[in-house]
C-alpha cells in the first residue's frame, strides 16, 4: 500500500510503455510511498487544472510530497531514479551530467514514438 503523503508519479495509462514503466517502478518501490496516478483519471485532471502549463505534457509528471515541485520530461525520470535509490540513484546522478536540453530531446523522441513501441 502506498503512502498518501508521499510523492506522486502521473503517467499515461493509455500507453503500454508508460503503464509497463509504472509497473516496473512500482515493483522497485521498497519504501511504498510513491503514488502512481493516471493522467486520465480525476487526479490527473485536478493536477492539470492546478497547473495549466501541464496541459501539453502527456507522458510523465513527478510531483513531490509537498506538491511544491513539479517535474516533467527527463527531470521526472531522473527524480524517479533518485527516489528508488541504490544503483538507480547513481544512474540518475550520472545522467544529470548530460545537459537537460539533450536529455529532453531524447525523452521527447521516445515520448513521441512510445505508442509504436511494443
Amino acid at each position: 500500500m502506498t503512502d498518501a503523503s508521499g510523492p506522486a508519479l502521473y503517467f499515461d495509462a493509455a500507453c503500454a510503455l508508460c503503464t509497463r514503466s509504472a509497473w516496473f517502478i512500482d515493483r522497485r518501490d521498497w519504501v511504498r510511498r510513491l503514488r502512481m496516478l493516471s493522467l486520465q483519471g480525476p487526479e490527473g485532471e485536478a493536477l492539470r487544472a492546478a497547473h495549466p502549463w501541464l496541459a501539453t505534457v502527456d507522458s510523465l509528471i513527478w510531483v513531490d510530497a509537498a506538491g511544491a515541485r513539479v517535474l516533467v520530461h527527463s527531470d521526472a525520470v531522473l527524480e524517479v531514479g533518485r527516489y528508488l535509490g541504490g544503483g538507480w540513484r547513481l544512474a540518475a546522478r550520472v545522467a544529470r551530467l548530460v545537459p537537460r536540453r539533450l536529455r529532453d530531446r531524447v525523452y521527447r523522441f521516445i515520448a513521441r514514438h512510445r505508442r509504436l513501441l511494443p
